[in-house]
């Protein structure tokens, strides 16, 4: 076999991986509070050092790393956790996060089922019955995981804390979650995260900006670049397949052929 083949297969396979990363980014550029992702991968050298490190065998027994392949593996997507740029709106219930946290956020499914979900978004609004939802309609929940009820009858004002004022009295104080590790989140869809197994919540930090909405972390610019970087190595991977593929036919068609 020609593992140039093989090699140059793997390579167009990750920088697919990489550029289905990346359109969803950039489908996403206007999203408000998104967190962009990007793509790992792994050679076969890294590989072959892990397992050489690997304690779960016993050091005496001989090991085998598997099927050899000396091209590239796909590995973890992660996703970029860092703020974005504040947009102004003017508007009291948008409301933007300077600093680590989540908004807590009362998700019901199409079953009729609720669970708790984080979100960076807070494009909100008070729905008919002076409740403080997503624009989804998803309740929003205060510090003690309740939902939010204002009179809508009365201007509000929200401060750093998150306390919401009407007239000169605190009525609630939205609550924000930070968690002690990123990677016990995942995302859920519909620009909200969950938790998973081994989640820790830890005491927030961040301010609440009243008026603002945090946009996505990403510059369009810069991941348009890394689409040309991309096409193009995938391009490099697919003249190495047609160049095997022509030293193949000449090996099979030609220099077997009898004068």
């Amino acid at each position: 076999m020609l593992k140039g083949l093989y090699t140059a297969y793997t390579g167009m396979i990750n920088e697919q991986n990489r550029m289905d990363v990346l359109t969803n980014n950039l489908a996403n550029a206007s999203t408000i509070g998104f967190k962009k992702e990007g793509a790992t991968s792994q050679a076969f050298d890294d590989v072959l050092a892990l397992k050489i490190k690997d304690t779960s065998e016993s050091p005496n027994c001989a090991k085998r790393l598997g099927t050899m392949s000396m091209g590239v593996k796909i590995g973890e997507n992660y996703t970029d956790y860092s703020q974005g740029s504040f947009r102004e709106t003017g508007n009291t219930y948008d409301l933007a996060i300077a600093g680590n946290g989540f908004f807590a956020i009362e998700f019901t499914n199409k079953a009729g089922e609720t669970s708790t979900k984080y979100t960076r978004d807070g494009s909100f609004t008070l729905n008919q019955e002076g409740y403080l939802v997503t624009e989804d309609g998803d309740y929003v929940l205060d510090e003690d995981g309740d939902q939010i009820k204002l009179n809508p009858l009365l201007d509000s004002v929200i401060d750093a804390a998150g306390n919401i004022y009407q007239g000169n009295t605190i009525v609630a104080t939205i609550g924000i979650t930070d968690f002690e590790d990123y990677n016990y989140l995942e995302k859920y869809g519909e620009n909200l995260y969950q938790t998973v197994d081994g989640a820790t919540e830890r005491e927030a930090t961040a301010q609440i900006r009243s008026g603002y909405l945090e946009m996505a972390n990403l510059q369009v610019v810069s991941e348009m670049v890394n689409m040309i970087a991309i096409t193009r190595a995938y391009e490099t991977n697919q003249k190495i397949i047609q160049t095997y593929d022509g030293s193949l036919d000449i090996a099979v068609n030609q220099l077997g052929k009898l004068g």
